[in-house]
C-alpha cells in the first residue's frame, strides 16, 4: 500500500473485511442515496462552498492587472503587425 495522492491501492483493512465476509460494501456516503435532484443541491452547495474559500483581488490589484494585460495585448499586436508586413513585402519581393 502507498501513500501517494492517486494511488489506486486499496489499504489492506479492507480487503479482509470483503474477503471475509463475500459481501461488497457501498461506498458512496451521501451521493450514494440521494437523487438527481438532491445530488444537484450537493454540487451546488459544493460551488458556494469553494467560492467563499477564493480570496479576491483588491480594486488596486484588480486596476493593476488589468493594465498590465491591456498593455500586453497592445504590444502583441504590434509585435504581430510588424511582422505581418514584414512577411507581406517578403512576399511581394519573392513572387513579385
Amino acid at each position: 500500500m502507498t501513500d501517494a495522492v492517486g494511488s489506486i491501492d486499496k489499504p489492506d483493512a479492507d480487503d479482509d473485511e470483503t474477503a471475509e465476509s463475500g459481501k461488497k460494501t457501498r461506498k458512496g456516503g451521501k451521493r450514494g442515496k440521494k437523487g438527481p435532484l438532491g445530488r444537484l443541491a450537493i454540487f451546488y452547495r459544493q460551488i458556494i462552498a469553494e467560492l467563499r474559500k477564493v480570496v479576491w483581488p483588491t480594486r488596486n490589484q484588480l486596476t493593476t492587472y488589468t493594465t498590465v494585460v491591456i498593455v500586453f495585448v497592445v504590444i502583441m499586436i504590434g509585435l504581430v503587425t510588424v511582422i505581418d508586413f514584414g512577411f507581406q513585402r517578403l512576399v511581394k519581393f519573392v513572387f513579385g
